[in-house]
């Protein structure tokens, strides 16, 4: 089921009335493209403030009602205030249902705690990409794809065309372009302390072999003793 937002037609323009819309607990934004022109908008703030919290809500398609009127829609762009929890401005996209869209679609990563990486080596799995520029049909957009990285091993990564997307979706690449989306590696600290007690029990092994072979004892005390004469006391 598509998310909801409702906004209605903005009638006021300038900076003057777009600060008054946000003192008023509103958001200006507009709605383009399609066959239609584009229509300046606001909604109410704090419902589309907790909208935004959802990462649904950015990579999907959502239906907007617009003064009793319905459209899909895209969103494209947010602006949030530099330090203030305030949303200033947000522009949405119409959609039609044959005509391809490019979106940036969110990555899961599952797997990676049962990987011979982790399991075996104790490596640490980065993640290089947290989403995917993807090109679709509205109907066949994801809300996400998934990254299986059960099968990583140390020193390698699992790149773009190693995923397996959703039929009718399409990674946007040019022709050799294929980045990592996720490695393995052992941490820089492990390695340094590995290779620290490497060093120590080679210093160690040079050490004792370079100590000299323990001298024969000297006669025990207490065995026969010859008089200058050489017979016996």
């Amino acid at each position: 089921m598509a998310l909801e937002v409702h906004a209605q037609t903005r009638k006021l323009q300038g900076t003057g009335a777009s600060r008054r819309l946000r003192n008023g607990g509103k958001v200006p934004g507009i709605i383009y493209g399609g066959k239609k022109e584009a229509v300046n908008i606001e909604l109410d703030h704090n419902a589309l403030y907790h909208a935004l919290r959802n990462e649904k809500f950015h990579a999907s398609i959502l239906e907007l009602t617009l003064d009793g009127t319905k459209e899909q829609v895209l969103m494209r762009a947010v602006n949030m205030h530099p330090f203030k929890v305030q949303v200033q401005h947000i522009d949405f996209q119409r959609v039609t249902p044959d005509q391809k869209i490019h979106v940036r679609v969110p990555l899961h990563f599952t797997g990676a705690d049962v990987s011979p990486a982790v399991k075996l080596s104790s490596a640490l799995v980065s993640h290089t990409m947290n989403e995917l520029n993807v090109r679709c049909l509205p109907a066949d957009l994801p809300e996400f794809i998934e990254v299986d990285l059960s099968q990583i091993t140390v020193g390698h990564s699992i790149h773009v065309r190693d995923l397996k997307l959703p039929q009718g979706v399409e990674a946007i690449l040019r022709p050799k372009e294929n980045p990592s989306v996720a490695s393995a590696q052992i941490p820089r600290a492990a390695i340094a302390e590995e290779e620290a007690a490497a060093a120590a029990a080679a210093l160690v092994s040079t050490a004792a072999a370079d100590v000299p072979a323990a001298k024969q004892k000297a006669p025990e005390a207490g065995g026969d003793k010859k008089d200058d004469k050489g017979g016996k006391k």
